[in-house]
């Protein structure tokens, strides 16, 4: 049997097994305004950052609580605003929690990290532990997902800041590109660049989806200009090619590149024509849908769903669009400590448990 006749065999597989069951959708909380990410403590309480600037904590039956006292100010305007809350690995001994945020003014400002204890309803010792550069005078195209990985390092996503989009084949440039550091904002030992020594991979365009699978696979999704939204699997030194590939034009119609692949540029894992805007990423490894696991799902701006892609040994076989019924703009998609997915619309948190037949 060939491999791309037993992929199709897969794919009809889990297709086949998908009818065995449905989900259903349940508000978890409402009355949000903008949440941008949600982050889970080990008590099964979470943190949700609402672009405008509020860190607000959310108990396991979705009440909401007041804003988080002594969250840094951001600059929020056009995509700026507070981004992604990533708690510490060992949030349970040291109460860290790390914000990623636009910072700044209309004509100096870019991502940053802050990090605080948080202590109650209140944020403490709260400091600036990275700084992107250079700066920038756009409001677009920041970036700002985070992740760490095994070994404690710690994952930023920094945008292109769209008028410079040729700095993310810049190595010795922030802008476009995967960070690595430690947990204190230090460069991470082992990075690619000695002369750059924050810089983990390049050729980024607006990367907003990331996340890194038990087995430490790390997954990235990031913005095409009009059509050739990406989802990459991101390995050290690597240029994912942006602007010098890709399968987008720019949105007055014009040619970015006449070339989707080049010697030295990683191709993307899989690609969207036209757009769907991704927007959140997440990995299915929980119990609660045995059918989704190892899969992939992506908020999808444009088409108001999400977007599951069927894994099979790291290449996706299928896509599938779910949650349309919701009918709104999503923004964040993550896994639940129970194994139910949570998705964030503009103005709540809906999460989807099982109803198998």
């Amino acid at each position: 049997m060939n491999g791309r006749l037993l992929i199709c065999l897969l794919a009809l597989a889990v297709s086949t097994r998908m009818a065995a069951f449905e989900y259903r959708l349940e508000t978890f909380a409402d009355g949000l305004s903008l949440p941008w990410s949600i982050a889970f403590l080990p008590d099964g309480s979470a943190l949700v950052t609402e672009l405008g600037g509020q860190l607000r904590r959310i108990d396991t039956s979705g009440q909401i609580g007041e804003a988080i006292e002594n969250v840094p100010a951001v600059y929020f305007a056009g995509q700026g605003g507070l981004f992604d809350v990533l708690p510490h690995p060992e949030f349970s001994r040291n109460g860290l929690v790390y914000l990623s945020y636009a910072e700044g003014s209309p004509k100096n400002n870019g991502t940053v990290i802050a990090r605080g204890k948080l202590v109650e309803n209140r944020l403490e010792n709260v400091e600036i532990i990275y700084r992107n550069a250079p700066r920038r005078a756009t409001p677009v195209h920041y970036g700002g997902r985070m992740a760490f990985l095994a070994d404690g390092s710690m994952l930023l996503t920094t945008g292109d800041g769209f008028d410079y989009r040729e700095a993310a084949q810049l190595v010795s440039s922030g802008l476009g590109k995967v960070i690595r550091m430690n947990d204190d904002g230090s460069p991470a030992q082992g990075n690619p660049f000695p002369e750059s020594p924050y810089v983990y991979s390049y050729g980024h365009r607006n990367p907003q989806g990331l996340v890194v699978s038990r087995a430490g696979t790390i997954w990235l999704h990031e913005h095409g200009p009009r059509g050739g939204d990406e989802l990459n699997r991101i390995e050290a030194g690597v240029n994912y090619g942006w602007p010098a590939i890709t399968y987008g034009l720019d949105y007055n119609g014009a040619i970015i590149s006449p070339y989707t692949e080049w010697p030295g540029m990683a191709q993307p894992v899989h690609y969207w024509l036209p757009s769907i805007a991704p927007s959140g990423l997440t990995i299915y490894e929980g119990d609660l849908f045995p059918e989704w696991k190892g899969d992939l799902f992506v908020g999808a701006l444009v088409d108001r769903e999400v977007r599951r892609l069927d894994l099979v040994n790291g290449e996706v076989v299928a896509e599938e669009a779910l949650f349309g019924e919701l009918e709104a703009r999503i923004r964040d998609v993550r896994v639940g400590p129970e194994g139910a997915l949570y998705i964030l619309l503009p103005d709540k948190i809906v999460r989807v448990l099982s109803d198998t037949l």
